[in-house]
């Protein structure tokens, strides 16, 4: 049986507004570098539960390629679509909750866009000597683009 790799993801979500064609391409372009570098295990794409922001188009893309889906999240996460991943866990009631089961479920982490919580959980993938791969998305704001850096 093959090894497994499972890779967070992470990055925007309603209300954030952001190019969604750029953002899938960003997760395609993350999925296809783990793809080469993991060429024989099989690999679980664990994010937020939710169908909606780069979360949604993550599971969208993981499902097309025949990957496995498993959703972490706070209590919260049910007020909104959820994607019917393979494997569901709810842990704690508030975002963030769920931040340190979370990383102790992946190996690796791709990050799209996002703002603190992400960035946080990409600093927690990283000092436990995880794979990171990023990627800056602009947000959509009042009909212009804005990088988001520093939030």
């Amino acid at each position: 049986m093959a090894e497994k790799f499972n890779l967070g993801v992470v990055g925007y979500c309603p209300p954030s507004r952001f190019d969604e064609d750029e953002a899938r391409r960003m997760v395609n372009e993350g999925f296809d570098q783990v793809a080469t570098k993991h060429p024989d295990e099989e690999i679980n794409v664990v994010s937020g539960l939710t169908h909606v922001g780069v979360l949604g188009i993550a599971y969208e893309e993981a499902q097309k390629r025949g990957w496995k889906t498993t959703g972490i999240a706070c209590k919260k996460a049910e007020d909104y679509p959820l994607f019917p991943v393979d494997e569901k866990q709810i842990v704690g009631k508030n975002w963030g909750d769920e931040s340190e089961t979370f990383i102790d479920s992946i190996d690796g982490i791709l990050r799209v866009g996002g703002g603190p919580q992400s960035k946080r959980e990409v600093a927690m993938v990283e000092e436990k000597g995880g794979e990171v791969i990023e990627f800056e998305l602009a947000l959509i704001t009042d009909g212009t683009r804005e990088r988001i850096a520093d939030l």
